[in-house]
C-alpha cells in the first residue's frame, strides 16, 4: 500500500512539472534594450518653424477710411456698379501702395440740406478723410446761395469737430443760369476752403466736362471713362494727406 502511494505521488509531481514547462502560446514583451534600439533609430521630428515678425496685410475693413460724401456725381449715377469715381479712386490708391479703404456715400439728388441731415451717418462710419461734394443740385434748383453755403459750412464744421480731415470738391453750373448767379455760386468753395483751412478742388469734372466719351448724354454726369479722370483729380487733392 505504501509503495502504491509513493508511486502515485511521484507521478503527480512529474505531471505538474511537465505542465509548467509546456508553451502557453503567449508572446513575450520586448525587452527594454529592444525598445531603446527602436527609439534610437526613429527619425527626429522636424524643428518648429522660426517665428516671423512680419505683420499680415490689413484687410480692407481694417484700413483707415476715405469717405466720399456727396450726390449723384459721387454715387456714380448712370454708370454700372463699380464704375463710380470712388471705385476708380480705390484702384488708384491700391496701385500706388496706399492702404486705405474708400467708401462711397453718395446719394443721387441730394442737396446740401440732405447731406447735413445725414451727417451723423458719416460720423458713425469713422472715416479718417471725407471728400465733400455737394451744391450742384442746390444750384440746379435755384436754391438761395446763402443757405447752400451755410449748409456746406455746417457739414465741414461737424466733420472737423470729430477729427475728420476734410477736402472740398467744387462744381459749377451750366451757362444758362446766368453769369452773376454762377459767379456767386463758384465763389462759395474757395471761401469755405479758406474759412476752414481745407484743400479744395474748384471743379470736380476738370478734364472731364466737354471731353468726348467722358460725359453722359445729359451733359451733367460723368461716364465710366470720365469717372476715371475724376478719381485722378481727387487723388491729386488727397495725396498730401495720405500715408504709405
Amino acid at each position: 500500500m505504501n509503495r502504491a502511494r509513493t508511486a502515485l505521488s511521484l507521478s503527480t509531481i512529474v505531471l505538474i512539472a511537465l505542465a509548467t514547462l509546456a508553451p502557453t502560446g503567449c508572446h513575450t514583451a520586448p525587452t527594454n534594450s529592444t525598445t531603446n534600439a527602436a527609439i534610437a533609430t526613429s527619425p527626429a521630428p522636424p524643428p518648429p518653424p522660426a517665428p516671423t515678425t512680419q505683420s499680415p496685410s490689413p484687410s480692407a475693413q481694417d484700413r483707415p477710411r476715405i469717405l466720399c460724401f456727396g450726390d449723384s456725381l459721387t454715387a456714380g449715377f448712370g454708370t454700372d456698379p463699380g464704375q463710380s469715381y470712388p471705385d476708380a479712386l480705390q484702384h488708384l490708391l491700391d496701385a500706388a501702395g496706399y492702404h486705405y479703404h474708400v467708401l462711397n456715400d453718395g446719394i443721387s439728388g441730394n442737396t446740401t440740406k440732405d447731406g447735413l441731415d445725414r451727417i451723423q451717418h458719416v460720423l458713425d462710419r469713422h472715416p479718417q478723410i471725407a471728400v465733400v461734394e455737394f451744391g450742384g443740385n442746390d444750384g440746379l434748383r435755384g436754391l438761395p446761395l446763402e443757405q447752400t453755403q451755410s449748409n456746406l459750412s455746417a457739414i465741414i464744421a461737424q466733420l472737423q469737430a470729430s477729427g475728420i480731415q476734410v477736402v472740398l470738391a467744387g462744381i459749377t453750373l451750366p451757362p444758362s443760369y446766368g453769369p452773376d448767379y454762377i459767379k456767386k455760386f463758384n465763389a462759395m468753395y474757395p471761401a469755405l476752403a479758406k474759412q476752414y483751412h481745407v484743400r479744395f478742388l474748384p471743379f470736380l469734372l476738370k478734364g472731364v466736362y466737354g471731353v468726348p466719351g467722358s460725359m453722359q448724354a445729359d451733359d451733367t454726369h460723368a461716364t465710366a471713362q470720365g469717372n476715371q479722370q475724376v478719381a485722378r483729380n481727387v487723388e491729386d487733392l488727397l495725396k498730401p494727406l495720405l500715408k504709405h
